[in-house]
């Protein structure tokens, strides 16, 4: 039986930046050995100040008050009060930590083993040949495929999921007594995510690692945690037994982020925000019922698709990443596109966006087959289709303002004149809920939610027919998700858009999508209603999808 006694306790936690209010607030929790805690909340709220905190990892100009300890067998380590000299012992060795991005976390000249390795030398005495063997043991304990001749490849070489299996192994090689998992799954696939959470629980029932999970997915925190602490703005609004916290929420704020996730109950509805929580709108108010269109049958095809293939490389090395992809897309529908990554999701919206070759088949829009056009005309046909990006922040160029960034498409496709040009971008940025006069301001001025409506007025400024949402929301937190995908309910409504929807969440897909095409390989394996799909499966790739989703 594991011993209660915390391996980290904070108490009275506080940090601040200069002058101004702290951002963490007299924060207090305890995790014991073998034991979860998640911390969950909005970006901003402190989650991840706290994870650096304990790490010693707060970029300089922090100023931190309280305690925070970490006991370990016969030493109680003060963090708060360490030296240099002495987090190089601790970090790794005591305390490890998962990232939420492997691939930043990875160096990209070195082979995994090498910094698998690595981690294991700088805290005991072996020899590099037991290094390579243990390091080698390690790849195998993470589940990862032969490991002998993976140990010398480079984090490029591997995909997504194999890179943060590498990650957990640097992290709990040194079988440190605390682990903290920050964000760890949420760039991944349905069913790598469940692999993922599913190996670090194994991993931690076996070394009785305490860990503290950092997540916004609160069904992932649920699924996980044994308690759960929720932040906001820096204070602890609620702290208990995950079930307790989940079942019986006492905080309107908990409540809020609890309905603002999609279900299968508010599909056709408009999500719940959180500040319609804290606002204390009464509980017997239903979510408005969206006036969607319903027989998309009689629509008029705004694309089509029909044996579409993609094909990289020279024909010795050739790759098909699409293969005879045929679907059509009607007006003011949304067709959601599903799948692991490597399916070839992102390659289809790249064909459609002329970023990648197209080897065989027809794409038509508006009736207008795209083959063969004159590039002036495909320049013009193109206009009718636009792409939301996954991460605003990378899209949008941090040297413009927001208004000469929406305003830039129309000057170059000669819509109008860079001064009506700005007063259009305006126009735009008050349609997708931001005040016109933020448009003098850069893109870092804004937060992860409003940077991606800042997309998607960019997106709207030619005045397309079809927007391509690739993983548009996958990145944002619950509170956020919900406003974006109200946002694009109120535009496909009100402009009579059609989107294709491409996304890992097949909860998010099922909420907003009419139909759903699932890919394997390139190739499509199922397709139907958002229903019949997600809820009754035939295919065994599709019932694997949906089991690891947890739908």
């Amino acid at each position: 039986m594991l011993s209660q006694q915390p391996v980290l306790q904070t108490a009275d936690l506080s940090i601040r930046f200069g002058e101004a209010a702290p951002v963490v607030e007299h924060l207090s929790f305890s995790i014991a050995a073998g034991k979860t805690l998640a911390l969950v909340g909005e970006s901003g709220s402190g989650k991840s100040l706290t994870a650096l905190a304990v790490m010693g990892l707060l970029p300089k100009g922090a100023r931190v008050s309280g305690d925070i300890t970490l006991s370990v067998p016969d030493e109680k380590i003060a963090l708060l009060r360490l030296s240099k000299g002495q987090w190089q012992y601790v970090r790794g060795r005591r305390a490890g930590l998962v990232f939420q991005e492997p691939m930043s976390a990875l160096n990209p000249l070195m082979t995994v083993g090498s910094q698998l390795a690595e981690a294991l030398r700088q805290h005991t005495s072996v020899s590099g040949k037991m290094a390579r063997q243990q390091a080698t043991e390690w790849l195998q304990k993470v589940q990862l495929p032969t490991p002998e001749k993976l140990y010398d490849r480079y984090p490029h070489q591997l995909s997504g999921g194999q890179k943060q299996r590498v990650i957990i192994a640097m992290a709990l090689c040194n079988r440190p007594a605390l682990v903290i998992a920050d964000e760890p799954t949420t760039a991944l696939d349905a069913t790598v995510q469940l692999e993922i959470i599913r190996l670090l629980q194994s991993l931690q029932a076996e070394t009785a690692t305490a860990l503290l999970f950092i997540t916004h997915d609160l069904a992932l925190a649920r699924e996980m945690a044994d308690e759960v602490l929720v932040l906001f703005r820096g204070k602890t609004l609620e702290y208990g037994p995950a079930e307790k916290v989940f079942c019986q929420p006492e905080n309107p704020y908990t409540q809020a982020l609890l309905q603002c996730r999609p279900n299968p109950e508010n599909k056709g509805r408009r999500l719940p925000q959180v500040a319609d929580f804290l606002a204390k709108i009464p509980e017997n108010s239903a979510p408005l019922l969206l006036d969607l269109p319903l027989n998309f049958e009689a629509a008029p095809p705004v694309l089509t698709l029909e044996k579409l293939s993609v094909v990289y490389g020279s024909e010795k090395n050739a790759f098909q990443a699409v293969e005879a992809l045929s679907f059509t897309l009607r007006k003011g529908e949304v067709l959601g596109l599903v799948g692991e990554s490597g399916c070839g999701k992102s390659t289809v919206a790249k064909a459609l966006m002329g970023l990648a070759p197209i080897s065989d088949g027809q794409i038509t829009i508006s009736e207008t087959h795209f083959k063969n056009l004159h590039s002036k005309t495909q320049k013009a046909l193109r206009r009718k289709l636009q792409l939301v990006f996954q991460d605003p922040a990378a899209s949008l160029n941090p040297r413009m303002t927001v208004l000469d960034a929406i305003a830039e498409p129309m000057i170059a496709h000669r819509l109008h004149g860079p001064r009506q040009a700005r007063i259009e971008a305006g126009k735009l940025l008050e349609r997708v809920g931001l005040p016109s006069i933020s448009g003098n301001k850069y893109p870092h001025e804004f937060s992860g939610g409003q940077k991606q409506r800042i997309g998607i007025a960019r997106a709207l400024s030619l005045q397309p027919e079809i927007l391509i949402c690739d993983e548009s929301v996958s990145a944002l937190d619950v509170s956020v998700q919900a406003q974006i995908l109200n946002l694009l309910q109120d535009l496909r409504m009100d402009m009579g858009l059609s989107y294709l929807f491409i996304s890992h969440d097949l909860q998010v897909v099922h909420y907003i999508a009419d139909r759903v095409l699932v890919m394997q390989a390139g190739k499509e394996v199922e397709s139907g209603t958002a229903d019949a799909v997600l809820y009754h499966p035939k295919h065994p790739y599709t019932q694997r999808l949906v089991a690891a989703a947890r739908l």
